[in-house]
């Protein structure tokens, strides 16, 4: 099974590998305490926002409620494109099927998960038919 998760938050039992879906490391954090923190076991950038793409959610943020919610529906909808390309749509599959053999975890740093790119990747794991926790 999948587990959707705040990368630095306290590991579930079972949830076995932990990977960051992050386009970067923590901050400050050296490379050997990444698990140790709680972060992340692998580096997953693969499924993480491009920088552009990165920077249009993080102003979004900054906008007023209904200008936030009209611009996290174009990041989905950005998002979404770019998970559509080959190797990304590729990785998504190979997940959606791990799933089904062993447990494991994906994660990002956000705070609220429902404006987060993971939530997508909550979704798009789901539509391939992934087990989710």
């Amino acid at each position: 099974m999948i587990a959707i998760v705040r990368l630095g938050s306290p590991r579930h039992p079972g949830e076995g590998l932990r990977l960051g879906t992050v386009r970067r490391p923590p901050r400050g954090v050296p490379k050997a305490d990444f698990a140790k923190r709680d972060f992340y076991d692998v580096w997953f950038p693969n499924l993480s926002p491009t920088e552009p793409l990165l920077k249009q959610a993080l102003q979004a943020q900054r906008e007023s409620p209904e200008n936030e919610a009209r611009a996290w529906r174009a990041f989905e909808r950005r998002f979404r494109a770019e998970m559509n390309h080959p190797d990304a749509s590729r990785l998504l599959d190979l997940l959606a099927a791990l799933s089904h053999q062993t447990s494991f975890s994906l994660g990002c740093y956000c705070a609220d998960e429902s404006r987060c790119h993971r939530s997508i990747l909550r979704k798009l794991l789901a539509e391939r038919g992934a087990a989710l926790r």
